[in-house]
């Protein structure tokens, strides 16, 4: 049994794919992070950075429980364990690790950025002052989409002629394409390959993983410190 700790945003929701994807047993724990609660001593434990999504295997290398975070590291942990989605051939296999890291390197700082600038930062400090942070990374994940539109029109997938797990790491991020300036309509590469992934039942029911819970959680007034301040930082010391 594997102890996924996560919220329902895209860098949780591409673990939580993974693991249904693979069939692997496992519980879902929400760690809300509006909340706080990946400041956490616990949670800390096995995430030192403070970042959802952590897992701890109950059954890891020698029969012992193991903790494993950072999402990439994580996939590529459960592709190991349940010998699926990671190429065996060594070209296919380093394929598929570049786009992994593609994704963990550019597509979710980038994403995330834009979505910052694009909402947060212009709510808070007003459109003059978020301009040119809303510039710059509205066409950054606009190249990055260019890049994989450019990918999918030479692939079926992300990494070549099979899903591997860079599909399951970069498909939650295109999900929310509209917070980041990104029409889906002048990728139409992307836009095949977003109906290929959106109807696998596994990929269904590992997008809502913790959805509930997050939909019902109360607003916290002290959300966007704990998502952007220094809340970790006023914790630790």
């Amino acid at each position: 049994m594997i102890d996924l700790y996560s919220w329902c945003t895209p860098n949780g929701q591409k673990v939580s794919i993974m693991l249904e994807e693979a069939e692997l047993p496992y519980e879902a724990h929400g760690v809300n992070i509006g909340d706080g609660e990946q400041f956490s001593d616990f949670f800390r434990s096995i995430s030192p950075n403070g970042r959802i999504p952590a897992i701890v295997d109950r059954d890891g290398p020698g029969g012992e429980p193991i903790s494993v975070f950072e999402s990439g590291a994580i996939l590529l942990y459960l592709a190991e364990k349940s010998g699926r989605f990671l190429p065996s051939d060594p070209r296919r296999r380093v394929a598929a690790m570049e786009w992994l890291f593609w994704q963990v390197g550019g597509v979710g700082p980038m994403f995330g950025q834009a979505n910052h600038f694009r909402n947060y930062a212009t709510a808070r400090v007003g459109a003059e002052h978020a301009a040119y942070g809303v510039e710059r990374y509205t066409n950054e994940a606009n190249r990055l989409f260019a890049v994989m539109d450019e990918q999918l029109g030479k692939a079926e997938w992300l990494a070549g002629p099979e899903i591997t797990v860079a599909d399951f790491a970069t498909w939650p991020w295109i999900l929310g394409r509209r917070n980041f300036g990104v029409d889906i309509a002048q990728y139409p590469h992307v836009g095949r390959w977003n109906e290929a992934m959106k109807v696998r039942p596994a990929v269904r029911r590992g997008v809502d993983v913790l959805k509930k819970e997050r939909d019902e959680a109360a607003a916290n007034p002290d959300r966007w410190s704990n998502l952007f301040g220094d809340k970790q930082f006023q914790r630790r010391n």
